[in-house]
């Protein structure tokens, strides 16, 4: 049994803290608001994001962020990617060195274009920081539905130490040392979910989305790797299969702004018809930006930038789309009469 502290009690951190408490772990839970603290102890439910989702008593749910810190071997980071900064600063006097930091948010941080681990560095340089990341919609995941994930970092031992902790007979982990390729597939997929589900509500078909997911992890693959990442990443869970149930799902926050894009609403209308943190649209510069840095053609990218903040017409960026020059699938594979 390990001593877990999940800060940020959203859907994510609420459902993998009801996860930890499953597993056996003595597991704490953080928010930074002490109205939602005493709604979460009264109700032991997150009604909002949650609903029926039984939050066990054996969670400690508390505003005490020094004594979460302090009385845990595992820390697991689970605001939303616009408050990781921000959070971690509040966090750093207090952690010990080498404790276990565990990120489970996705994005690249617009203006330094730093993923979320690399900001924990920065912030807590004592810590040691791993990330979880995978297929994983915090609603199912808390109904103890069969999901799978992948945590990475640094060193070996701590990577199957963490997945030990995880796993259980409905979440099963991998490992792997692909940080840098795990974070872009779980931030970039956001932004291409915003297409999907803009495609969506545009009334298209499963052909439009099909390409959309196909064509957007051509482009992931191709910045992931010429920044560093492996190829194979891409095709496993943290980049094929998080793209997909980013896409394709009603659970995803991404999509559905997406969609109601596509309806006609702007960016911002969308996002507060939501009500929840939409990853995408803060990642997006982020990514056209990495393009530009990196030399890397990403067309889908480029023009959900151009929707979301330059006031192209959605369906205009498909026709765009669709109608650029043409091109080889795959440039790497010769002819037979070797042109």
């Amino acid at each position: 049994m390990a001593k877990i502290s999940v800060l940020g009690a959203g859907s994510w951190g609420t459902a993998l803290s009801i996860l930890l408490s499953n597993n056996g772990h003595e597991v704490r839970l953080w928010s930074r608001f002490q109205e939602e603290v005493d709604a979460l102890r009264e109700t032991r439910e997150l009604t909002s994001k949650l609903p029926g989702v039984h939050i066990p008593e054996d969670i400690d749910i508390t505003a005490d962020l020094k004594d979460c810190i302090e009385t845990a071997e595992v820390l697991v980071l689970a605001v939303p990617s616009p408050y990781i900064r921000s959070t971690s600063k509040l966090m750093a006097p207090d952690v010990k060195k080498g404790q276990i930091i565990v990120n489970v948010a996705k994005g690249i941080e617009e203006n330094t274009l730093m993923t979320m681990t690399d900001i924990i560095s920065e912030e807590i340089p004592a810590a040691a920081v791993y990330v979880l990341s995978g297929p994983s919609h915090a609603e199912e995941v808390g109904r103890g539905i069969p999901t799978t994930c992948v945590i990475s970092g640094p060193e070996r031992e701590t990577a199957e130490y963490l997945q030990g902790i995880f796993m259980s007979p409905v979440f099963r982990v991998y490992t792997t040392p692909d940080m840098l390729g795990v974070e872009l597939g779980g931030s970039l997929k956001n932004v291409i979910a915003l297409a999907a589900g803009t495609a969506d509500g545009l009334g298209y078909g499963d052909n439009t989305k099909a390409a959309l997911i196909t064509r957007g992890i051509a482009e992931i693959a191709r910045l992931g790797t010429k920044m560093g990442a492996r190829m194979e990443t891409f095709g496993g869970l943290t980049g094929i299969g998080d793209l997909i149930v980013t896409c394709a799902s009603v659970h995803s926050r991404n999509r559905k702004a997406g969609y109601l894009i596509g309806q006609g609403y702007t960016m911002q209308q969308a996002m507060d018809e939501v009500k929840m943190v939409v990853e995408g649209v803060y990642s997006a510069k982020a990514a056209k930006e990495l393009a530009e840095k990196y030399d890397v053609e990403m067309p889908i990218i480029t023009e959900i930038n151009k929707v979301l903040f330059e006031g192209k017409s959605a369906a205009e960026a498909v026709i765009d789309l669709m109608v650029r020059d043409k091109k080889v699938e795959t440039p790497m594979l010769p002819w037979e009469d070797g042109q």
